[in-house]
Order: structure tokens, then sequence, then C-alpha cells
């Protein structure tokens, strides 16, 4: 089923890649690795024009994420990058206040 989601890095190439260099320069190298091999699994329906942001697994409905949840907010030059991680793992990528996010192939819009 993973596989039925395309990677981060294919449809958003340039996010992918300054995530890397942010969290790079955060000292969090094991999640720089992680964040090359994201699967945009759906995007935030919150309808709110200032948000781009997206999950990257899926979401316990109506709860939090529990034991092992941690965010770690970025300092990007423009908005805001927030990660969800829970176990290590990137779960969601809060996109906030920034340009539009140029898609590139990988298939529709979720």
């Amino acid at each position: 089923m993973q596989q039925d989601h395309p990677l981060v890095r294919e449809v958003y190439p340039e996010l992918v890649a300054e995530l890397v260099d942010l969290l790079e320069s955060e000292g969090e190298r094991e999640l720089a690795v992680c964040a090359r091999d994201l699967r945009l699994v759906g995007e935030c329906d919150c309808a709110d024009d200032f948000c781009q942001s997206f999950l990257t697994a899926p979401h316990p409905r109506g709860r939090p994420y529990g034991a092992g949840h941690r965010c770690v907010p970025l300092l990007p030059s423009q908005g805001m990058l927030c990660l969800d991680v829970v176990d290590h793992r990137i779960v969601y990528v809060e996109v906030l206040d920034r340009p539009p996010l140029r898609r590139h192939g990988a298939g529709p819009r979720m």
C-alpha cells in the first residue's frame, strides 16, 4: 500500500531539499535521511489558504499521536515548517505562510 503514495521528493523536490538542509543544520541527521523517503499520504483538509501541510503516515483519527511524539520546528527563510515525529519517523509536515508549493509530476492532488 505504501508504494501507492508518491514520494514527496518527486512531488515537491525543492521542499524536500530544504527540509534535509534545515534538519541537518539543526543536528537532526537521522530525520534528514528519513526526509528523502517520505511518502505523500494525504493533504491537510483545514481549507486555510495559508496552509499547505500534509501527512506522511496515517493519523490516528480523533486521537493525539501519543507516546513517542515530538514536534520539530525548523527555521526556514520564509513561513513556517514544523514536523510531527513519532518514534523517529516524520508523520506530518506542517507548511504555513509560504509561497505556493510547486507540484511536479507524480499523480493528481490528494
